[in-house]
């Protein structure tokens, strides 16, 4: 069987009701919002639950504040474009995935000043660069809560409280915590949060959410029916509503559900430390194998699950190559969505071997990875 070590790119296997909830709902469910008959009312009432349960996970007072999306992708979009507008101000970091930097950089282009903190080897940002860089009036603070390739974990209980103190919105990207680790909106002053549904919240592509703070109003990203207001041309001024043009991905978002009902009854601690566990025996493994350079915090207390390792000799996309056609190991190679990232580490323009278990991966899977790691080790050396 192949181990599969990619859970930061998309996490795998799910929970088994997670598949049954996708089958369920494609085979029961209306278009939620669009009529009045048995089956619509079934999937509003699916939505209604979906949305209240993220609510419950990430400590939103209201969770009518949050807006389903297709992914994180979109929710930082809808964010970054729906309230920054030019001569507007945002500090960033050099660990920020494209999906952060490609529309700062955008952004850009029409006029919002944009200032990268940069990060240190370990792509760790110091919270007090953070506010050395908020010197100048600053509009947003965006920073991804855990790295897609160190898995750096930052210091966002630190940042989010004195962002709300000095009035600056914080946008946080928790495409690799969510799920992972415990994530609060108010305790740690988050704005917005830009959330996936199938990485750690173990539900199906093509699900997300934004949650917004109440008192923010965005401009849409996305105008047309929202199943409301249809006499009117203008799209609504309330949440969620406002931010969900089109019809929702209900059998996805059915997925995403069960995926968070899994995930509340493990609960996010027990997931987080078999996770660490896993996580610890990857990195002592590893630091055993000659030729191995690993990247980022080797204490997982401040590591999430992507782990970025270079082995001496061998190209990134040969590793990954060989790593599946040898020894049965899926793994992701090369840039990750994550360009800067590689420059502050300093492993760009080659890119990193990387790996992530998730919490289905068992220890005979991460042995059985080490084993093969080890063996394209030493045939390099040889």
């Amino acid at each position: 069987m192949p181990i599969y070590l990619d859970n930061a790119a998309s996490s795998f296997p799910k929970p088994e009701s997670v598949y049954r909830a996708v089958d369920k709902t494609l085979r029961s469910a209306g278009n939620p919002g669009r009529g009045g008959h048995g089956m619509t009312i079934a999937a509003g009432r699916l939505i209604f639950e979906t949305r209240e349960l993220l609510g419950a996970l990430f400590g939103a007072p209201d969770s009518a504040r949050i807006a389903f999306t297709s992914n994180a992708t979109e929710a930082i979009n809808t964010a970054l474009f729906g309230l920054l507008l030019p001569g507007d101000r945002v500090v960033t970091s050099t660990m920020e995935h494209n999906a952060v930097t490609r529309p700062l950089r955008v952004l850009e282009g029409r006029g919002v000043t944009v200032v990268k903190v940069p990060a240190d080897r370990t792509g760790f940002v110091d919270p007090e660069e953070i506010r050395r860089a908020c010197a100048e009036k600053t509009r947003m603070v965006v920073l991804s809560h855990c790295s897609n390739v160190t898995g750096t974990l930052q210091a966002v209980e630190e940042i989010g409280p004195w962002c709300r103190k000095e009035g600056i919105l914080f946008l946080l990207d928790a495409a690799q915590s969510a799920g992972v680790f415990p994530v609060d909106v108010e305790a740690m002053g988050i704005d917005l949060l830009a959330v996936p549904g199938h990485k750690g919240l173990l539900g199906p592509q093509g699900t997300g959410a934004l949650y917004v703070r109440e008192g923010l109003e965005l401009t849409p990203l996305m105008y047309g029916g929202t199943g409301g207001h249809s006499a009117s041309d203008l799209p609504p001024e309330t949440m969620p509503e406002r931010l969900e043009a089109g019809t929702l991905n209900t059998p996805g978002l059915a997925g995403l559900r069960a995926g968070v009902e899994f995930l509340l009854g493990e609960g996010i601690d027990a997931v987080r430390s078999r996770e660490a566990e896993l996580l610890r025996r990857l990195i002592d493994g590893l630091g055993q194998i000659a030729g191995v350079t690993l990247y980022g915090p080797l204490d997982p207390g401040r590591h999430g699950g992507a782990l970025s390792l270079d082995i001496e000799g061998v190209d990134p996309s040969e590793a990954g190559f060989r790593l599946e056609r040898e020894h049965g190991i899926l793994c992701r190679v090369g840039m990750h969505c994550a360009p800067d990232a590689h420059r502050t580490i300093g492993t760009f323009p080659r890119g990193t071997v990387r790996l992530s278990p998730g919490y289905f991966t068992t220890g005979e899977e991460i042995d059985r990875a080490l084993t093969g790691l080890a063996a394209l080790a030493r045939s390099k050396a040889s």
